[in-house]
């Protein structure tokens, strides 16, 4: 352990635990059922819960494939069939609940790799490395301060310090009471940083969270702050997957909850619910139903509130939740995501991932011949490179295409190589299914519970009343939708797992 994750257990950075779980029998003593719209990480994660525990659950999904925003599917070539994915994603260690999933299929995770680094690049200024911090707190924010050139004691001096405490008192409750009605733009804008700080500190970060600053609630941010940099004894170090999320992930969480007595159907797409005397039925799209006792919807915000929208009987079963739809069906802004495959590789000395500052539209590289065995082996046989061009929060109404050849320009600017290199093939898309944390959204945010008896929620847009985000919110969601059922059903429950639940400075 190193001496930063020691001196940070002391004051209580280490890993808590949520719900310690058990409290009833093994597994289900009756017959229980229940289905889970979507097959994303919220999805399966409940439903790997609920068939280790006896319940026959079935998973709808309306993709061809599972996975949801880390999905992966084959792309036809001109040279051959390769796996294309949604879009990079960092398995950061403090993922405890997303990663006690994926242990189910490899108990040592060893098909996440550490990644090396974590730069940011800039037109404007050097490269600042992020990757190499001590992982806990207090020792990661005072190397950060006595390392980063974009923060030095002099600007420290000029910065509103009582404005900051924010960062580091993030309560629950208080941090969102005091700071979900303004702007994290707001916020930035009062601590008085240099701009250079300001680009590589917080830009870069917030962006990660598919939203922009003027349009995402100070609270998020400065839970998003805690969760990631001060509250967990991890830091900023994380992993990836050496091969696609198919054959790493959803291949053999699919078999997992098969042999299990689950069922995961894809291509298949709900239309409607509704509740009856003997529990849910889920209408779908091939005029098909399904019934169980218990219903989970773990699909993005724009597709749940189309499925409460088309379900009218949920007016009277669950009218709480129908009062909320409209507001939080509302999506973050439209994301894009390019992967070239180059004809070239760009400098040896280039990082797997970096992140990206004030670009107009690019926010992240991914070197994927580097990364995945699969682009690996085509690099090798070609001598040519496989990059992914990442837009987190980007213009609407821009076709992906144009988007992709925008990144690809700002690229240059940063590798000049890139210019030099001939694309093969590109495929590009842009979507907006990302939930938005928009200022003031927080209290009208759905949580897991509904109050309809045996419908519940999870994803990465759905509260929690820890920290917690993207992957690791769709995560704990679904197990924490599980355990509700689970103890319904008289089973135990799974233990949930976070970071330090309250900021350094926040008191008790």
């Amino acid at each position: 352990m190193a001496l930063s994750q020691r001196l940070g257990r002391l004051i209580g950075v280490r890993e808590h635990r949520v719900d310690p779980g058990g409290g009833g029998a093994p597994r289900v003593p009756g017959p229980a059922t229940a289905l889970v719209v979507g097959g994303g990480i919220a999805g399966m994660s409940a439903a790997v819960v609920l068939a280790e525990r006896g319940v026959d659950v079935t998973v709808l999904e309306a993709a061809p494939t599972v996975g949801g925003r880390l999905a992966a599917w084959p792309e036809a070539l001109a040279d051959g069939t390769q796996l294309n994915e949604h879009g990079f994603h960092a398995f950061f260690r403090q993922y405890y609940n997303w990663r006690s999933i994926l242990r189910r299929v490899d108990p040592e995770l060893g098909f996440l790799k550490p990644i090396p680094g974590y730069p940011i690049l800039s037109a404007q200024w050097p490269t600042e490395e992020f990757g190499r911090l001590p992982p806990a707190p207090p020792a990661n924010l005072l190397a950060l301060l006595l390392r980063s050139p974009s923060l030095r004691l002099a600007d420290l001096r000029g910065m509103d310090r009582e404005a900051a405490l924010p960062l580091l008192s993030y309560d629950p409750v208080r941090t969102y009471a005091e700071f979900d009605h303004r702007t994290a733009d707001a916020l930035l804008g009062s601590l008085r940083l240099p701009d250079r700080a300001r680009a590589m500190l917080f830009e870069v970060f917030s962006h990660s969270f598919f939203n922009r600053e003027a349009e995402m609630s100070a609270a998020e941010m400065i839970a998003q702050f805690h969760f990631y940099l001060l509250g967990n004894p991890e830091g900023l170090a994380f992993d990836c997957p050496d091969e696609d999320y198919a054959t790493a992930i959803w291949q053999p969480l699919t078999r997992h909850v098969d042999r299990h007595g689950g069922r995961v159907l894809t291509g298949v797409a709900a239309t409607r619910v509704d509740r009856g005397p003997d529990g849910w039925r889920v209408g779908t799209a091939d005029g098909s139903s399904h019934r169980a006792g218990h219903l989970l919807l773990a699909v993005d915000p724009p597709a749940l509130a189309a499925l409460v929208a088309a379900s009218p009987g949920l007016v009277a079963a669950a009218p709480r939740l129908v009062a909320r739809m409209p507001a939080f069906g509302r999506a973050g802004p439209p994301y894009a995501v390019a992967r070239y495959w180059m004809d070239g590789d760009v400098r040896a000395d280039r990082a797997v991932f970096s992140g990206v500052s004030r670009q107009p539209t690019l926010d992240s590289v991914t070197l994927y011949h580097r990364l995945e065995n699969e682009p690996r082996r085509w690099a090798e046989r070609t001598g040519g490179s496989v990059v992914e061009l990442h837009a987190y929060a980007c213009d609407e109404g821009v076709p992906a295409g144009e988007l992709a050849e925008r990144m690809r320009v700002e690229l240059t600017a940063l590798w000049p190589e890139v210019a030099g290199l001939r694309v093969r093939e590109l495929r590009a898309r842009v979507e907006a299914r990302a939930p938005a944390f928009t200022p003031g959204s927080h209290a009208d945010r759905p949580g897991v519970r509904t109050d309809a008896d045996g419908l519940y929620l999870a994803g990465d847009g759905i509260s929690t009343e820890f920290p917690s985000a993207l992957m690791e919110r769709a995560a704990a969601t679904g197990i924490i939708a599980a355990n509700h059922v689970l103890r319904a059903e008289g089973a135990a429950a799974e233990p949930v797992r976070s970071v330090r639940p309250r900021g350094l400075l926040a008191g008790r």
